[in-house]
């Protein structure tokens, strides 16, 4: 969700320019600077802002230059302030008062100094809707090719999960007879061949290499890593989407690395964890 757009215009000595920058955030949080004279548009282009950029720290920054001869600004009426200073002047010369900032207070005194708004016509508003589509449509693009470069990144980790997944998968059907034999093996050390049930023990096997099945948890990864990549590719802003799918896929590496008794079956599962945190990070960029 970071971004950035500029664009500027002039028009009869008045140059406009519009700045959008943006960081991740879960939400909108939009601060909007723009000039007085177009408060009136302020809900206008919050609510645009709202419908194009949808999530992030956004700052959008609107500035209007103008030339020496159109600035109007600060007037001061020199008759007012001449009689609050002349008033101010006499009243610290009865009271034998210190009169070095006179100059300063009477400036702060009110209707001394007096501001005029900027006057803005229509096509003022029509030159600066333009400069800021044209910095929004910059900031979207922006967001394009940063998104092509994360959709690339994510597409990698998600094949990197399923490359760890099929070393996996070779290796799965290897330790059920290790497990077995290491097993009978304990039993024997400890309890004497003579002294096993071997039709318990056979029971027994069975209803703990059961335990031990990754069968589901092996489809249901799959599945969630092939509807991450079909969620994807979905144009539609699906950052939280794929957040949820991470989060499932997590779910099944993590019921495989508690069953896999196995240990380079469960290197193989941290070298998924790892994958999944590098997208987990990646995601907080998507929409």
């Amino acid at each position: 969700m970071t971004g950035f757009g500029l664009a500027s215009a002039d028009h009869e000595n008045v140059k406009f320019a519009v700045e959008i920058k943006s960081l991740n955030s879960k939400f909108l949080e939009l601060n909007l600077k723009l000039p007085r004279a177009f408060s009136d548009k302020e809900l206008l282009l919050r609510n645009i802002c709202s419908k194009e950029i949808e999530r992030g720290k956004v700052n959008v920054s609107i500035n209007i230059e103008r030339s020496e001869e159109n600035l109007k600004g600060a007037t001061i009426n020199a008759a007012l302030l001449s009689k609050y200073y002349k008033q101010l002047e006499e009243i610290n010369i009865n009271l034998g008062a210190n009169s070095n900032n006179l100059l300063q207070a009477v400036l702060n005194f009110p209707d001394v100094i007096s501001y005029t708004d900027e006057d803005v016509d229509e096509k003022d508003w029509e030159i600066l809707n333009q400069t800021f589509n044209k910095a929004l449509d910059s900031f979207n693009q922006f967001r394009i090719t940063e998104g092509q470069v994360l959709k690339a990144d994510l597409e990698l980790r998600i094949k990197n999960i399923l490359q760890f997944f099929s070393e996996i998968e070779v290796l799965e059907p290897l330790r059920i007879p290790l497990i077995k034999n290491r097993l009978l093996l304990f039993l024997e050390e400890n309890a004497g061949k003579i002294n096993v049930d071997q039709n318990r023990l056979e029971q027994e096997l069975i209803y703990y290499i059961d335990k031990l099945d990754i069968t589901e948890e092996k489809i249901r990864l799959r599945s969630h890593c092939d509807y991450f990549i079909e969620t994807l590719k979905n144009k539609d802003a699906n950052g939280k989407k794929l957040g949820f799918i991470s989060q499932e896929i997590g779910r099944e590496i993590n019921t495989m690395g508690a069953k896999a008794n196995d240990a380079q079956m469960q290197q193989l599962v941290v070298g998924m964890k790892e994958e999944l945190e590098k997208i987990k990070e990646q995601l907080l960029n998507v929409l």
